[in-house]
């Protein structure tokens, strides 16, 4: 065979291949684009502003059986070896983070093997925080996805459903953990609303406080039926008075750690 006739047999090979590739990333593509259809629509009508949900988080960050959530030490110095290494020694459960379905199950999904396409989301915020003004304990209800459902259309498939309860103004404060007396005070979700979530689709929920239950919990019944089901939740989050209540694409960085059952994340959105 002439060289001209094998380098064209060979141009029509990687051609060949070449096609079949581009299809089958074109399918894979479309299957993911199927899966979230609905971020993708809200991040393409978006305006590029982007505001982080993340708390600052240090060993001062207050954690829900008040130790510190996170120890650094230094183990390189700049100024003996020219650069810096930190030491980090960090629970899970602490700071913004994330509560995958292994944080409350036997075997449930780990935070390493949350669904990416579960990360990248429709954001639907809650806003209670006339009624935590009353009462510190106040829980999202049945009624105030109803009313928001009806001023705002059906909650998107796959999106995070967050709670604005104005709470994250107290970090730094001992009101954001407990009242005077000591005993736990902030406020969650309730089960019909997480019921009522499950049903829509929605993947995630967020919370301004250190629990996605109430402070008030002695069940943790919301963590015992919403994480069970495969979904994930988030706490701590700020800054929800920035976004609307409606079009917001959420970003999660959640942690990658193997067996984890959750872990501090960088959390943002973009409306």
């Amino acid at each position: 065979m002439c060289n001209a006739c094998v380098i064209e047999n060979v141009r029509q090979q990687a051609q060949s291949r070449r096609s079949f590739l581009a299809r089958s990333a074109a399918a894979g593509a479309a299957a993911l684009a199927a899966s979230v259809v609905s971020a993708r629509e809200t991040l393409a009508q978006s305006s590029g502003k982007v505001v982080d949900l993340t708390h600052t988080f240090d060993e001062n960050f207050p954690t829900f059986d008040g130790k510190p959530g996170i120890e650094m030490e230094k183990v390189v110095d700049f100024k003996t070896n020219g650069y810096t290494i930190y030491k980090l020694t960090i629970f899970e459960h602490s700071g913004t983070h994330i509560d995958a379905p292994l944080h409350f199950t036997a075997d449930g999904t780990s935070v390493a093997d949350l669904a990416p396409e579960n990360l990248v989301c429709p954001l639907c915020i809650l806003d209670i925080k006339a009624r935590a003004k009353e009462d510190p304990n106040a829980m999202v209800t049945k009624a105030d996805i109803d009313a928001w459902v009806s001023a705002n259309g059906a909650i998107p498939k796959g999106a995070c459903v967050a709670m604005n309860s104005g709470w994250s103004a107290k970090v730094g404060e001992p009101g954001y953990r407990t009242l005077p007396d000591g005993k736990f005070a902030f406020p969650g979700f309730s089960k019909e609303a997480v019921d009522l979530l499950a049903e829509a689709g929605a993947a995630a929920i967020a919370v301004d406080t250190l629990s996605l239950d109430p402070g008030s919990s002695q069940d943790f019944i919301v963590h015992n039926t919403w994480l069970p089901g495969g979904r994930y939740g988030i706490e701590n989050v700020a800054n929800l008075d920035l976004l609307p209540v409606k079009g917001a694409t959420l970003f999660v960085g959640a942690p990658k750690h193997r067996g984890g059952t959750g872990g501090p994340a960088r959390v943002m959105a973009t409306f």
